[in-house]
């Protein structure tokens, strides 16, 4: 955290897995230097409970992003295949809501629930959030597979269109539809450029849905790696759309990862 604030960083998020399994969370967010950078989480909201949400904002944390994957509890609960995931998510956000940090519903939009858009939204709006953030199944892990369950581009101007006319009403939640705010109308695709992930062993890769590694931070420190990321032929130029759905970088870097080989891969 520190070598990445002294890179400029002024957003460390911390991701998952499930955040909250770790006991060490707290003292992790009280780590970011508050003048510098903001902190978030992403959680599911598992054993994210009162007392947890109180420590976590006492120690500096600026929003909690609660994932949801469908607005029924139902239905959400037979994705997380587990009994009371939904229960959880709601306890989840009241108790951070309660607590003074800012409330994210974090959603991951497919062909399955995209047409839920508005009721994903109600849901946000009657639980008090202040925002909704709207991502793209990517197509790596155990979706590697499964490239048919990725939205199109129709689905990315529907998500734009959804995202302008919510923020146009005077109250509710804000919300950010990232396949959008990250194509061509906008910024294009942040990962190696805007963001950078570092897993739990240290591995850096351009954003946490590229299986692709450019150094470890127990190795060297973390400026020689983003520097040698920037400098890779993928990397030192700006793209217009998220490069795992761009099918040539994924024949060229993706497919040819080495049967049975560590994931993520590590670039030579």
């Amino acid at each position: 955290m520190d070598q990445s604030l002294d890179l400029g960083a002024y957003l460390i998020s911390f991701d998952g897995g499930e955040t909250m399994l770790r006991n060490d969370l707290v003292e992790m967010v009280a780590r970011v230097d508050k003048s510098r950078a903001i902190a978030t989480c992403f959680t599911s909201g598992f054993k994210l409970s009162e007392e947890r949400a109180r420590e976590l904002k006492a120690a500096g944390l600026y929003a909690s992003r609660i994932s949801l994957d469908s607005p029924f509890e139902a239905e959400h609960d037979r994705i997380r295949g587990r009994s009371g995931a939904y229960t959880d998510a709601v306890a989840g956000i009241r108790n951070a809501s309660a607590a003074g940090i800012l409330t994210d519903m974090f959603v991951v939009v497919s062909p399955h629930n995209i047409d839920d858009l508005e009721e994903f939204y109600n849901l946000a709006a009657d639980l008090g959030m202040h925002e909704l953030s709207i991502y793209e199944i990517i197509a790596v892990g155990r979706w590697l597979d499964h490239e048919d369950e990725v939205i199109g581009d129709k689905d990315v101007s529907r998500l734009e269109k959804f995202q302008k006319a919510m923020n146009c009403k005077p109250e509710g939640p804000r919300v950010t539809a990232f396949p959008y705010f990250m194509g061509p109308s906008l910024f294009g695709c942040f990962a190696g450029r805007r963001w950078v992930h570092v897993a739990s062993d240290g591995e850096v890769m351009p954003c946490a849905y590229t299986p692709l590694s450019f150094g470890n931070i127990c190795e060297e420190p973390l400026e020689a790696i983003w520097k040698r990321m920037g400098k890779h032929g993928e990397y030192k130029k700006d793209t217009a759309y998220c490069r795992m759905r761009n099918p040539d970088f994924r024949k060229e870097y993706i497919h040819t990862i080495p049967k049975g080989a560590k994931i993520p891969y590590r670039l030579k």
